[in-house]
C-alpha cells in the first residue's frame, strides 16, 4: 500500500469532520463502514488533523439504523475515496450481510410489495415520486416496486429479493440515477451487471460507479439473476405511464416461473383444517340474537357455569364484537372467529328482515340450542 499524501489526508479529515457534525451520519452504515479502511490507509504516522478527525468520528457513531441515505454528497464516502485513491486501498463499501427472514421478500428494503405471482419488478432508482405513481397505476403484472440508491448494498438486496420470487422474469429500471460526487450510479451499475457479470473479486465488470463491489452475493447467484431476469432500461425516464406500458409489454412475453425452482420455497402454503375437538373458551360463551322488532343486534355472554354475565346491544356486528373484546369476554382466537362469523350472519339477516338461527361451532355438532359453549 502506498503512503498517504498530505492532500488526501486533508480531504479525508475535512469530510470526516463534516460527517461528525451531521446528526444524520451518526447512524449511517456509510460512516461506520468507512472508518476501518480510512484508518488502515492512514498508515502508522497520519497527520494530526486526520488522527483527531478519526477519533471524533469514532465517538460520534451509534449503531447503524440505515445503510445509506443516498445523500447528494456523502462525506464519509468522499473521505474513503480520497485515502483509497492515494494509498491504493479498496474503496468499496464494507457491506455487511443482512440476515434473511421467512417469507418473500427475504430482505428488508425500500419497496412496496403488490403481489407474489406476477412477472415484473420495477425499480425507480432515486425517484420516490415515480415509485408512488407506478404503485398507484400498477396492474396485475407487477409484483414489486422499489427504489435503489447504492451500487453495492442496494444491488445485493435487489438481487436477493428478485430471485427469491421465481415468478419475476423482468426488471424495469426507470427514474433518475443517483449521480453523486462519491460515484453512486446504481442504475448504470445494475445494467453493467446484467451485461457483463462480476469479476473474480465481486466487482461489477464495466460498472461506472466507484464502489460497485458485491461482497454478499455469490457469483452463482449473480449468474442466476442474469440468466433468469431480463433488464429493461428506462433509466432517466420519469413517466409512470411509460413504465406501466413497459411492464405490460413484458408480461405478454412472460416465459413463466423459473424452471427447477420451487414456487413456494420461502412462502409455505398451509392447508386449511378443522380442529380435532372442540375446546371451550375459559371466558365463557355467547348467544346471538337479531331483534327485528327493534332493528338491533343483541349479544348475551354467559359464564361456563351457565350464569348470564353481560348483555351487549348495537346496530352492527362491529359494535358488538369490539365491545366483547374490550370487555375481555373472548380469550381464544377460534372463539373470536366464530363470534365474528355469527354476528355477521345476524347482521345480514337483520338487514334482510329474515329469521336468524345461531349455528354451532363448525368443528362440532351443537346441542345447546343456540348457546353453543364452544
Amino acid at each position: 500500500m502506498a503512503a498517504l499524501t498530505e492532500a488526501a489526508a486533508l480531504v479525508a479529515a475535512e469530510n470526516l469532520e463534516l460527517a461528525t457534525a451531521a446528526k444524520k451520519c451518526a447512524a449511517c452504515g456509510c460512516f461506520a463502514g468507512s472508518l476501518p479502511t480510512i484508518e488502515a490507509a492512514a498508515g502508522s504516522e497520519p497527520p494530526d488533523r486526520l488522527v483527531g478527525a478519526l477519533a471524533a468520528a469514532r465517538g460520534h457513531i451509534v449503531p447503524a439504523r440505515y445503510d445509506c441515505l443516498g445523500c447528494e454528497v456523502c462525506w464519509p464516502a468522499v473521505a474513503l475515496n480520497a485515502v483509497a485513491d492515494a494509498a491504493g486501498a479498496e474503496a468499496a463499501c464494507p457491506a455487511e450481510a443482512v440476515a434473511s427472514r421467512e417469507g418473500w421478500p427475504p430482505l428488508p428494503g425500500s419497496y412496496r410489495v403488490l403481489r407474489y405471482r406476477a412477472p415484473v419488478a420495477v425499480c425507480t432508482l432515486d425517484d420516490d415520486a415515480l415509485l408512488e405513481a407506478v404503485v398507484a397505476g400498477a396492474g396485475p403484472e407487477i409484483a414489486l416496486v422499489g427504489s435503489l440508491r447504492t451500487e453495492n448494498l442496494g444491488i445485493e438486496r435487489l438481487i436477493a429479493n428478485v430471485v427469491g420470487n421465481p415468478h419475476i422474469r423482468f426488471l424495469v429500471l426507470a427514474g433518475a440515477d443517483t449521480r453523486q460526487r462519491i460515484g453512486h450510479l446504481p442504475g448504470q451499475s445494475l445494467l453493467a451487471l446484467g451485461a457483463n457479470g462480476l469479476d473474480g473479486r465481486g466487482r461489477i465488470v464495466g460498472a461506472p460507479g466507484k464502489r460497485p463491489v458485491l461482497k454478499n452475493v455469490p457469483a452463482a447467484l449473480a449468474e442466476h439473476f442474469r440468466a433468469t431476469v431480463e433488464l429493461v432500461d428506462l433509466v432517466g425516464g420519469r413517466d409512470a405511464a411509460a413504465v406501466l406500458e413497459a411492464a405490460a409489454t413484458c408480461a405478454r412475453r412472460d416465459p413463466g416461473p423459473v424452471p427447477g425452482v420451487e414456487v413456494v420455497a420461502r412462502v409455505p402454503v398451509i392447508t386449511g383444517r378443522l380442529p380435532d375437538r372442540t375446546v371451550p373458551d375459559p371466558a365463557g360463551y355467547f348467544v346471538v340474537y337479531a331483534d327485528g322488532a327493534r332493528s338491533a343486534l343483541s349479544l348475551e355472554h354467559y359464564r361456563n357455569d351457565g350464569v348470564l354475565h353481560r348483555v351487549i346491544e348495537g346496530q352492527s356486528s362491529a359494535e358488538l364484537y369490539m365491545a366483547a373484546i374490550e370487555e375481555g369476554l373472548v380469550s381464544r382466537l377460534d372463539h373470536a372467529a366464530y363470534l365474528g362469523r355469527e354476528l355477521a350472519r345476524a347482521e345480514i339477516a337483520l338487514a334482510r328482515d329474515e329469521p336468524y338461527v345461531q349455528d354451532g361451532a363448525p368443528e362440532a355438532a351443537c346441542s345447546c340450542r343456540g348457546s353453543c359453549a364452544d
